[in-house]
């Protein structure tokens, strides 16, 4: 399409000659003619040595800069839109495989994709325009809403609901049994889990996730979350809305968490923890009490992130203050006594 058509559908501005054709989409270091790519500031020119693009998503115009500009608020949301645009292929409903599994009682919207060798449990209800890969296990009394999409080799257990536009990457599992014992007698006695799962509107969950379903009750995973791959959700846990939760974290049973919070990579958080909305915590942290809304932490246990820079400061430099006083310490040992008293 031209420019200033897909200036439209981006809801952008147009600089520059506006018939110019895009045929692609592309980094800004292998864009080519008739590619369109973003800049998000200044600094991201010094990675290239040359610029090939027909046309930039900027925020603003550079000068000295020779290009066609497709001006907006947001550069990388405006890219997401056009590879949207230009490589999200088309929905084409594939039906029911006479090799999929279905149980008895089973609803099933319209515009539906049940690849072979999916088994569907009795009583599962499914919205429009689902999309079920092979290999997937679908428990009984699963209920999942409209225009989710379930990759290769997903279980979801009985129990589980799902919102609509939810996707599952491949390996997930989601409603298996919690990990809760008792000691009793010197033997762990396993407590019943009978509980569920709920995963609400627009949440992402990435591959080999496992979310376990709740003693009693609901785990619950909200809206407009997204999980990243190889992340552990105990039972009873409660993610709220628009959260971030990062490769390998792993979050213990009946930890509640905030709107809008972000959890980075292999975090773990010890059970019963409440952390706030917006709140960030830092990679390999180790989280054992509650933190505040809108609060920055890291390390373990976890501090500050501006308290924690300062004592990692402090770390490195150690093997240099270990010498120093050392160095003190044989000074004093051969100083004679008088000049201590001195």
């Amino acid at each position: 399409m031209n420019l200033h058509e897909l200036s439209s559908l981006i809801s952008g501005r147009t600089i520059g000659n506006p018939d110019t054709v895009i045929t692609g989409v592309a980094g800004l270091e292998e864009a080519k003619a008739g590619d369109i790519t973003y800049l998000v500031d200044k600094k991201n020119l010094k990675e290239i040595t040359s610029l090939k693009a027909s046309a930039i998503i900027a925020k603003q115009e550079i000068e000295g800069l020779s290009s066609n500009w497709i001006i907006v608020d947001n550069p990388q949301f405006a890219f997401a839109k056009t590879l949207e645009i230009f490589y999200k292929p088309p929905t084409k409903p594939s039906g029911i495989s006479e090799q999929a599994v279905i149980g008895s009682n089973v609803s099933i919207g319209s515009d539906v994709s049940i690849h072979p060798l999916a088994f569907i449990g009795d009583d599962v209800e499914i919205g429009t325009r689902v999309t079920i890969m092979p290999g997937v296990y679908v428990g009984s009394g699963v209920k999942i809403g409209d225009d989710c999409c379930i990759y290769p080799n997903v279980t979801i257990r009985e129990n589980v609901i799902l919102g609509n536009n939810v996707i599952i990457q491949s390996g997930a599992v989601i409603g298996s049994d919690g990990f809760g014992y008792v000691l009793e007698k010197g033997e762990h006695y396993k407590i019943p889990q009978v509980g569920g799962v709920i995963i609400e509107d627009s949440v992402e969950i990435g591959a080999n996730v496992t979310i376990d379903k709740a003693t009693l009750g609901y785990t619950i995973i909200g809206r407009g979350t997204k999980i990243d791959n190889l992340v552990q959700v105990a039972h009873n846990v409660r993610i709220g809305k628009n959260c971030i939760i990062i490769s390998q974290v792993g979050i213990s049973g009946s930890v509640e968490i905030g709107d809008n919070a972000i959890l980075a990579g292999q975090v773990g958080v010890r059970d019963h923890v409440k952390i706030g909305p917006c709140a960030i915590i830092g990679s390999q942290s180790g989280i054992a009490n509650d933190i505040p809304e809108g609060q920055v932490f890291s390390g373990t246990p976890a501090i500050p992130h501006k308290t924690w820079l300062r004592a990692q400061s402090v770390y490195s430099r150690l093997p240099e203050y270990v010498k120093r006083l050392q160095k003190l310490e044989r000074t004093l040992e051969t100083t004679p006594e008088k000049d201590h008293d001195d």
